[in-house]
């Protein structure tokens, strides 16, 4: 019998001391990047400072430690119990009862997922006259729609379950799926209303594959693979991340074709508020006041006007949006008043605004307490019932759990790490790129932008000045002093109100170049868009722990780091293309059908374990980290273009990093191959040395 032997309180402190921080100095290195880049970019490119510097700093703290305890929870934790389960299920059932599982499993898993609510972020500028049947899935269907892509997933897992039980290769699978995949996107994509899904289709499967799915899927089916091969593990026993990628993009287009059919058509905004189609716009809304308030929180001013019949109506309800806070809670929501007549009022609507009650607060940063609580509560949801459910599983197999306290001590790990991930996220990255993402509009905008106004009480006429250029052209100013800065400010006449005694100060957005510079303008975004990508994939906790998986099984042949790094700039390339689609409003599906092409003849060339791990690469690229930045850059982008949706751009980040990983699997495959060669030619150099060597010493001798 071996003896324990204690360890020493400080000893042991020592050590784990050492051990904490090494895996969070590897966090920092992870997300160091992509902090930076955003902080350099906004600061020295767009020339604008960070606002809530001290709360972003805190939610960059908490990803890293997010992060470090999030991936060690997973290798103590979830992984352990997901392996277990797989291994012993094909011992004691059927491949059929392992399926069933998988669809649990699966589905399970997807619903935890954190970056699924992005997709409802990425659908608030949708309007409903634009895109009904996009409007509809996000808004009135967003149940159908979550429970759709689970199904997907589910199948999809219980899918690789068979593949893995009967050790089926991966590409019959790719060869027949994705082709099926984009018929059906291409066939949709001449319907103009089921067209406008397309995208949201598309990056659903791209957002299913992130921190819960993947680490679980992954160990399931690594377990079951070396079940069903006697314990021989193999890079083989990837590509289950792939079918979960696909399997949501039908699941989406089938459930879109099918509410098409009630779907009134896209038309014109004021065709669309009017009173004569109101029984068609009424089908998207629960009641004429929801309606109203689409009008106000993404119409225009020609929406609203449509709006009611007749424009003694409309000027009482904006006198109203001004006065009455019920009327204007029913109107605008939470928005602050200032921030609606910022974003949505037309210039008429702000003139006739001009004495409307401007106080309470503006739009802010989320407080700590909340966010902890809010991600607290999904980070049970999301590790709690997965957990309880593997442990159910191995109960059931009378399997006994091995190291209870360290797989406990690996879930508490999982649920502190996720909360804090996603905490930090919101507080920290998301608000630092939705910083960025508002300024890029500058980079290639050719006019100035109205941002805000400032009633400035009591204005004393007498401190402006008049300046006087070369030619002759005068210009008045006058200093304002804002948070302890002197700015000068221009002077309109048109803006003081000599009654009241109040100036009207608009503060514009300038643009960062000349207009004859746009092109310059869009280059630095489409930079900026590949930088973030980069950035952004290199701190996913999903692409970690695939990175993670690799090297064990590949025995370190193919390295965690090496693998990162090439889906990096797979990501950043297909980011840069994706956001390429909105600025020049490219359909989705010309942008899709060349990649995936180029794939298909990349995966018939490429060996059956590599081909495996790029597509499965390609799926574990759009998580928690990623996703919110990527669609603050989408969303501004499209905001300022008046785009219809952001969607597009996680479709395009998951397709380039497969086409990345096979094209580095086919170099490394002709390098060894070459090597291989020159040993074989070497080798025969050597042999036939050493026989002329012995028939000249044979000779010698005689």
């Amino acid at each position: 019998m071996i003896e324990r032997k204690k360890i020493p309180l400080w000893d042991a402190i020592i050590m784990l001391y050492g051990y904490a921080r090494s895996r969070i100095l590897e966090q920092i290195k992870a997300v160091s990047f992509i902090i930076l880049y955003l902080v350099v970019f906004q600061t020295l490119i767009l020339g604008v400072p960070i606002s809530g510097a001290l709360t972003i700093a805190g939610g960059i703290a908490m990803v890293v430690f997010g992060l470090a305890f999030f991936l060690e929870g997973l290798v103590l934790g979830l992984m352990p119990l997901g392996e277990r389960v797989g291994i012993k299920l094909p011992t004691r059932t059927t491949i059929h009862v392992i399926a069933l599982f998988g669809v649990l499993l699966g589905f399970g898993s997807t619903l935890a997922e954190p970056a699924i609510s992005a997709l409802r972020t990425a659908g608030s500028n949708v309007t409903a006259w634009d895109a009904p049947l996009l409007y509809m899935l996000l808004e009135r269907h967003t149940e159908q729609l979550v429970l759709s892509i689970g199904a997907g997933v589910g199948i999809a897992v219980a899918l690789g379950m068979f593949r893995f039980y009967y050790n089926l290769s991966i590409k019959p699978f790719i060869y027949v799926i994705i082709p099926a995949v984009l018929v059906f996107s291409f066939i949709v994509s001449f319907n103009e209303s089921i067209s406008s899904i397309i995208g949201l289709a598309w990056d659903s499967g791209a957002v299913t594959t992130g921190a819960v799915t993947v680490p679980l899927v992954l160990a399931l089916g690594i377990g079951v693979s070396r079940a069903s091969s006697k314990g021989k593990g193999s890079s083989g026993e990837f590509g289950i991340i792939l079918l979960a990628s696909l399997f949501p993009i039908l699941a989406v287009l089938t459930l879109g074709t099918t509410l098409s059919f009630r779907a009134p058509e896209a038309t014109t905004e004021d065709g669309f508020f009017s009173p004569a189609q109101r029984e068609k716009a009424l089908y998207l809304f629960d009641s004429e006041k929801d309606l109203e308030s689409h009008a106000f929180t993404h119409g225009t001013e020609a929406g609203r006007r449509a709006f009611y019949p007749s424009e003694s109506k409309y000027y009482e309800t904006l006198v109203s949006l001004g006065k009455d806070p019920e009327i204007r809670y029913t109107l605008i929501g939470e928005m602050p008043v200032a921030d609606w007549i910022v974003n949505r009022a037309s210039e008429y609507e702000r003139s006739f605004l001009a004495g409307a009650d401007l106080s309470g607060p503006r739009g802010s940063q989320e407080s700590l307490a909340p966010v902890l609580k809010e991600e607290s509560a999904g980070g049970v949801r999301a590790v709690v019932p997965l957990s309880i459910m593997l442990i159910i599983v191995l109960l059931l197999l009378r399997e006994r759990l091995r190291y209870k306290d360290e797989v406990a001590l690996g879930l508490v790990f999982t649920l502190i790490g996720m909360t804090l991930l996603t905490s930090g996220i919101r507080l920290g990255l998301a608000n630092l790129g939705g910083e960025v993402g508002g300024q890029l509009p500058r980079a290639f905008a050719e006019e100035e932008k109205f941002i805000d106004r400032i009633m400035i009480q009591d204005f004393d006429p007498s401190v402006v000045y008049t300046v006087i250029a070369i030619d002759g052209t005068k210009k008045s100013y006058f200093n304002m002093l804002d948070n302890n800065r002197i700015n000068q400010v221009e002077y309109h006449d048109t803006r003081f109100d000599a009654e009241s005694g109040n100036y009207e100060h608009i503060i514009t957005r300038t643009p960062l170049f000349d207009a004859r510079l746009t092109v310059l303008g869009i280059i630095i975004v489409l930079l900026f868009a590949f930088g973030l990508g980069f950035g952004a994939t290199l701190a996913e906790p999903a692409l970690n722990a695939l990175g993670m998986t690799v090297e064990n099984l590949t025995v370190g042949t193919i390295k965690q780091s090496k693998i990162v790094q090439i889906v990096s700039i797979g990501v950043g390339t297909g980011i840069l293309l994706g956001l390429s689609r909105i600025m020049f409003n490219i359909p989705l599906i010309w942008l899709l059908i060349p990649p995936y092409f180029l794939v298909l003849i990349l995966t018939y060339f490429s060996e059956e374990e590599f081909t495996a791990i790029a597509w499965d690469s390609g799926g574990v690229t759009t998580g928690p980290v990623t996703v919110p930045l990527v669609l603050a850059m989408g969303l501004s982008i499209g905001a300022e273009l008046n785009v219809v949706d952001g969607f597009g751009i996680l479709a395009m980040a998951s397709v380039f990093p497969i086409i990345t990983v096979l094209t580095y699997g086919l170099i490394t495959k002709t390098k060894q191959k070459k090597s291989l060669d020159q040993n074989d030619d070497n080798h025969e150099i050597d042999i036939s040395g050493n026989l002329l060597a012995e028939k000249h010493n044979s000779g010698e001798q005689k």
